[in-house]
């Protein structure tokens, strides 16, 4: 039995949105690593570059939201934005500012590898802010995780342990920032969309990240006089992080977030192969193994994911079902008192 047309119509659209995301993630990526390398665009200045990104980020989600009305504003007091969203974008800027210095001193495929940690560090937030009950098959699968990146780590040809911080405070950064948008902002019923969300934090990262640029970076950007502002790299850099978000909006949408994290793994392969054809970096077998047990812990996580969503879904639909029928019965007694 073949499929219908509305049916591959979806699939196809699916995978588009699948290919558009996993490729602007793999453009902001591998910009971003040439742009502060240097050995490459020779530019390391990571906050700068934040900066950068969240100005302009800041005034084309300021130009859909309120000039071209793409989507609506979110209704939000200046006292819910100070205490739910401004904690929010500070969290924002540390792990943007932490990440982004992380490609000065790792390389690209190191760098995904580390980020296999990331639902290691969502689920152990979740725990510890009592968002997810805590169980032991999990946390055994969370162990496993770390174990493959603790392995890749102990095979990485280029180890340097200041990159490694600084990408694991990234990560945390990025983990507490996730768990607290659930606390803050969800639980209130406040949902925001990748644009509505630039438009409420980015301009406060912005703000957040002016006071660490004045005191380390600015100094040393006023004493280099050879310096001149590259509007077509910076410009295009940030044209692509600004699409990375819209394309998240699309995939998150028109698919779930949960096909975002496993088109997320498949970009993170490609990345890694990315890195060790075209930009030379060594991949060590102890790396790929490492990585390899890692990726089958991340693979079983979003396996369970899948499943508890079925689950929860099959159950809201009994319900459904359920109450139709309840109401349908009422219906019946009704009528039959009523003749």
């Amino acid at each position: 039995m073949g499929l219908s047309e509305g049916v591959v119509k979806k699939i196809v659209l699916s995978y588009t949105y699948v290919s558009i995301w996993i490729l602007l993630s793999f453009m902001v990526i591998v910009y971003n690593k040439y742009i502060l390398d240097r050995k490459m665009y020779n530019w390391p200045y990571p906050i700068s570059l934040t900066m950068i990104h969240m100005a302009f980020c800041s005034c084309l989600a300021y130009i859909l939201v309120r000039v071209v009305q793409v989507v609506e504003a979110v209704s939000m007091s200046w006292e819910l934005y100070l205490k739910s969203v401004v904690p929010i974008g500070l969290l924002y800027s540390l792990s943007l500012w932490l990440s982004n210095s992380a490609y000065i001193y790792l390389s690209v495929s190191f760098i995904q590898m580390l980020k296999a940690l990331m639902p290691v560090a969502v689920y152990s937030m979740s725990v510890f802010c009592n968002k997810e009950a805590f169980n032991s098959e999990t946390m055994a699968n969370m162990i496993s995780i770390s174990i493959g990146v603790g392995i890749a780590a102990y095979g990485e040809a280029k180890f340097d342990s200041w990159g490694v911080m600084l990408q694991l405070g990234a990560v945390a950064f990025e983990a507490t920032r996730l768990v607290l948008i659930q606390i803050l902002l969800t639980s209130k019923g406040i949902t925001l969309n990748p644009i509505t969300s630039l438009y409420y934090v980015a301009p406060c990262c912005l703000v957040f990240l002016f006071f660490p640029w004045l005191l380390v970076e600015f100094p040393i950007l006023k004493d280099t006089s050879t310096f001149h502002f590259d509007y077509v790299i910076f410009g295009s850099n940030s044209l692509c992080a600004f699409a990375l978000n819209l394309a998240v909006f699309l995939l998150v949408g028109k698919t779930s977030a949960l096909t975002m994290n496993v088109a997320g793994v498949v970009k993170d392969w490609l990345l890694i192969a990315f890195s060790w054809s075209v930009i030379k970096d060594t991949v060590t077998p102890i790396n790929l193994f490492g990585y390899a047990l890692a990726f089958l812990g991340v693979a079983y996580y979003n396996h369970c994911k899948l499943q508890a969503l079925k689950a929860k879904e099959a159950q809201q639909q009994q319900q459904q079902q359920g109450d139709e029928e309840a109401g349908r019965l009422l219906q019946d007694k009704e009528a039959e008192d009523n003749s």
